[in-house]
């Protein structure tokens, strides 16, 4: 898989987690555990975040942080040719190719960054 590829489902994971922790806000029983406030883990959150975003390249980065701020996730898997960000097919080619996962694609309809699943 191409790193900068692996680098956005890491930034999207945490952009998760963190979208969640901020919404719900820790469980008593995970408060306990980790022994953390909610705002220290939105900070530890948003540090790796930051960190991970500095590693991407400049335009991945830039169409990053732009799709995501208008769609929600940024980056949607490829099932059986169909972008599952918004269930339209990719062209038939990407589909088809070996190695697919080994560049960074962009869905021509939504932008999001595409990973393929088989």
């Amino acid at each position: 898989m191409h790193p900068q590829l692996e680098l956005l489902l890491e930034l999207q994971d945490l952009k998760t987690q963190r979208q969640a922790l901020a919404t719900e806000g820790l469980k008593d029983v995970e408060s306990e555990v980790f022994d953390l406030r909610p705002e220290e883990a939105l900070q530890i959150l948003d540090t790796k975040i930051d960190e991970l975003a500095e590693r991407l390249d400049d335009p991945v980065r830039a169409r990053f942080c732009e799709v995501s701020d208008s769609v929600g996730r940024a980056v949607a898997p490829v099932l059986n040719g169909v972008c599952y960000g918004c269930y339209v097919a990719v062209p038939t080619a990407w589909s088809s190719e070996v190695g697919r996962n080994d560049r960074v694609n962009v869905c021509s309809h939504c932008g999001r960054f595409l990973y393929y699943v088989d």
